[in-house]
């Protein structure tokens, strides 16, 4: 399920799937990170990570430009000192170490505040995940595809491909989706269309009486 299937390889896996017979082979589009994306309580996961960027990486970060700041100062005025011999050559160096490894955190800053608030988001989207996964395990066991693919690994339109962010969208009983996601093929459910139409449609739409 997680495996990449690249540009090239699809086309190829796509042309077969169109020639073989329809009742054995089924082939649908989707992608739990897309889909948690979609899911309600998303934006709450966004809002608290931002709050955890300021309140926590932000005060961080001025602790470390703090931080490095004495260090520098001690630094140099520490040099000064061991040239003289009045400070050791071991305590200047222990100095310029830890002033070294502060510089090293504040160069790379970008690459730490990324990698935390990565780890941050998908603490909080956890149950999120969860949710979904429980929910498509549910529509694959049901539909048993044969293919599924990730959304931009093929062209719309180029074959028939089921889309299951709207099937696994009933299942969690979801009213609506992007319309990113709804573009990306036909509901399973509904009746055909012609390939150059695709049905687009909300889940709402089909749980209507």
């Amino acid at each position: 399920m997680k495996k990449i299937i690249s540009l090239f390889i699809v086309p190829a896996v796509l042309f077969t799937v169109e020639k073989a017979q329809a009742q054995q082979v089924k082939v649908g589009v989707f992608d739990i990170d897309y889909m948690v994306r979609a899911m309600p309580g998303y934006p709450r996961v966004d809002s608290l990570v931002q709050i955890y960027e300021r309140d926590s990486i932000g005060t961080q970060y001025n602790k470390y430009v703090s931080q490095y700041k004495t260090l520098d100062s001690t630094y140099k005025a520490d040099s000064t000192d061991a040239a003289t011999g009045k400070k050791s050559k071991a305590m200047w160096d222990s100095t310029a170490k830890q002033r070294q490894q502060v510089a090293v955190y504040l160069i790379n800053w970008q690459q730490i505040v990324q990698y935390n608030e990565e780890q941050k988001r998908g603490q909080l989207a956890q149950p999120l995940y969860q949710q979904v996964a429980a929910a498509y395990k549910k529509v694959l066991d049901a539909r048993k595809y044969t293919l599924i693919l990730k959304p931009g690994t093929f062209e719309i339109g180029t074959t028939s491909v089921d889309n299951l962010f709207i099937t696994v969208a009933k299942e969690l009983k979801l009213t609506s989706l992007p319309q990113e996601l709804l573009q990306l093929g036909p509901d399973p459910d509904a009746p055909k269309t012609s390939a150059a139409n695709p049905q687009k449609t909300n889940p709402a739409a089909n749980n209507k009486p």
